[in-house]
């Protein structure tokens, strides 16, 4: 998605440790009409696919994931990174490894907002190794839930999270994928595949 990449290479940051900063459109200041068009563009992409239910992981998932169901007219439900005192009933969790912050940490999402009979499309911000969305997959498995399909805004094509998601036959569409992060602040993206 050009207007992704376009905007990444006017006001994203590239930090020491392969970091990419983009807090000050997507996850922390959030330009709410970029969000819409990256919805928008989810929408073409996975429409044909039967989605009834959208699934991220807080917090930088969620702007992302609403605007989505916007255009799909279908709810939206997130696994939080702790289970906190007004979760009720039986809940699915799954153990993630976050590369931000160096530590595993448990996602909880209750069982009566996932189910046998939705069809998932699961959003995040970025994709590097894949661990969040091992953990969000995990989750679908528990639930009985199919996966229609994995949007991703960034994806960091130099790690293996997206090849090992895409061989394993998940229909997944990264709108936009940095092949290589120098040192000297630059990027390269390479074409998306979907």
């Amino acid at each position: 998605m050009k207007l992704l990449e376009d905007r990444i290479l006017r006001d994203g940051q590239v930090r020491p440790g392969n970091v990419l900063k983009v807090d000050c459109f997507l996850n922390h200041q959030l330009d709410v009409d970029l969000l819409d068009k990256i919805g928008e563009e989810f929408y073409r992409i996975f429409k044909d696919d039967g989605v009834n239910k959208i699934l991220t992981i807080e917090a930088s998932g969620i702007a992302i994931a609403c605007m989505t169901a916007r255009h799909f007219d279908v709810p939206v439900v997130f696994a939080k990174k702790a289970k906190s005192k007004n979760i009720d009933g039986d809940v699915y969790t799954s153990t993630v490894h976050s590369y931000t912050y160096g530590k595993d940490y448990n996602i909880t999402l209750a069982q009566k907002f996932l189910g046998p009979n939705d069809r998932v499309l699961i959003l995040d911000d970025f994709l590097a190794n894949g661990k969040a969305m091992r953990g969000l997959l995990d989750v679908c498995q528990q639930a009985g839930a199919s996966v229609a399909g994995i949007g991703i805004c960034i994806e960091k094509g130099f790690q293996p999270g997206g090849g090992e998601l895409r061989r394993e036959g998940y229909k997944l569409a990264s709108l936009a994928i940095v092949d290589e992060m120098g040192d000297n602040g630059s990027l390269k993206f390479r074409e998306t595949e979907y």
